[in-house]
């Protein structure tokens, strides 16, 4: 990956000529972008999914990077695929019909309850098959605390603690925190352990919680599709990734009345100002209401 990188600085330096300010920033944000990939286990470029730069982009509007930054982000990264792909390093351009960010609303999408509702029941509680009642805990589990789509999969049996009706997160900078997980979640989750994971399980020593149907740890790519997957179910056309679960968790408590300091420890957010971004969401709602149904709205 680096040394596609530097091939790519060094066309852009001669080939390009480019001044030595811009490289510098070209640099900087697909150093971002491969610290990311490395992060989540991603070694070459031809495994990277065009989703993987989608969930890799909500991320940092999550964090709360400006929109006109995501937009050159993305050029970046197109950029970058465009010339790996004519210099052959990959054999296929995923980026190449990649829209621009530039038009994406600052605040993040969410789903309101009903939504969230039809979402769970996509998949129904009483499944025969061990992937169906698989993903519908998923869904209960990442709605219910609020999770990355990181974090879900890295969970482990150890994680939960159904004594306290609590569960251990491991986000970013291996950091900690315990996240309530919620009488319903808690219920789901309990049959899956009892019912469903033992026979998904192919290894006892296995620790992960969520398995594929082989046995092995469940990743990022197979979670984003559940959820894209429920959401086409459910009939919801908005543009649902496994971040929109995480925004809706949030908006959600803050709408029902929790303080926006509790709500910045169960997201795992070292700044409240990104926190804040929720207290947006909720003003934009009180505006939309009083302009529908205000006769002077």
């Amino acid at each position: 990956m680096r040394r596609a990188l530097e091939k790519f600085l060094a066309y852009l330096a001669l080939e390009r000529a480019l001044s030595r300010n811009t490289i510098s920033a070209y640099n900087s944000d697909l150093e971002s972008f491969i610290i990311w990939l490395k992060n989540n286990n991603i070694n070459s470029f031809e495994d990277i999914r065009r989703n993987y730069i989608h969930d890799y982009l909500a991320e940092l509007k999550d964090s709360g990077l400006e929109t006109a930054t995501l937009a050159r982000r993305l050029v970046a990264i197109k950029m970058f695929f465009r010339f790996m792909f004519q210099e052959k390093i990959i054999s296929k351009d995923i980026t190449n019909v990649m829209d621009s960010p530039k038009l994406w609303q600052l605040l993040p999408d969410f789903l309101s309850s009903t939504e969230v509702d039809a979402l769970m029941n996509a998949f129904p509680r009483s499944g025969k098959y061990p992937l169906i009642f698989r993903n519908r805990t998923i869904l209960e589990i990442m709605y219910a605390c609020g999770l990355r789509v990181s974090e879900c999969a890295s969970l482990t049996l150890a994680s939960v603690k159904f004594d306290d009706e609590t569960i251990r997160v491991k986000g970013k900078g291996n950091k900690e925190r315990l996240v309530p997980i919620g009488k319903t979640a808690l219920r789901v989750l309990d049959r899956y352990l009892s019912e469903i994971r033992p026979q998904l399980v192919k290894n006892q020593m296995e620790a992960t919680l969520f398995l594929s149907r082989n046995g092995k740890k469940l990743d990022r790519e197979w979670i984003w599709k559940i959820v894209k997957e429920a959401a086409n179910i459910a009939g919801i056309n908005k543009n649902i990734h496994p971040h929109t679960l995480r925004h809706s968790f949030a908006s959600h408590l803050l709408e029902n009345g929790a303080d926006l300091r509790v709500i910045q420890e169960m997201l795992g957010h070292a700044d409240i100002s990104t926190t804040q971004i929720y207290t947006h969401v909720n003003q934009k709602q009180l505006l939309d209401i009083h302009h529908k149904f205000h006769p002077r709205g």
